[in-house]
């Protein structure tokens, strides 16, 4: 495995979603201390990374953050996402007030239905050359 990065946050993603390719993408514009580094689920690191945290291979319902060797999965992990972004993102923290069953709930609603909302890709996302750096 390469060697990871420290004092970055790692997100796992599902390459072949397209919510989740546009979130990476959506990520990248908002991050601009670059404090976020990406790798798909389906990636060599992603597998490795699996392994490590003792996730199931075929994982790929949940957006997966990593900081500080802690894993977060689903709403923790977005809620975590979106306080190191600029902009009013950092607000999106107030939804920790619900209870994390609740906030999983509508996160699962959401993964479960993402390729019949905003479709499928043939192959897994491939980085532009311009934000290549930020991909393990």
């Amino acid at each position: 495995m390469k060697k990871r990065p420290k004092n970055n946050g790692i997100v796992l993603f599902d390459g072949y979603c397209n919510l989740c390719s546009g979130s990476v993408q959506f990520i990248i514009k908002r991050d601009l201390k670059k404090y976020f580094k990406f790798a798909s689920l389906q990636s060599e690191v992603g597998k490795e990374l699996h392994q490590k945290f003792d996730l199931p291979e075929n994982y790929i319902e949940s957006v997966v953050l990593i900081e500080d060797e802690k894993i977060f999965l689903k709403s923790d992990a977005l809620i975590k996402i979106t306080q190191k972004l600029k902009g009013l993102w950092p607000l999106f923290a107030v939804f920790k007030i619900l209870p994390k069953s609740l906030r999983n709930l509508i996160y699962d609603f959401i993964a479960n239905n993402r390729f019949r909302w905003f479709g499928k890709k043939k192959q897994c996302f491939m980085p532009s050359k311009s934000i290549r750096e930020r991909f393990l």
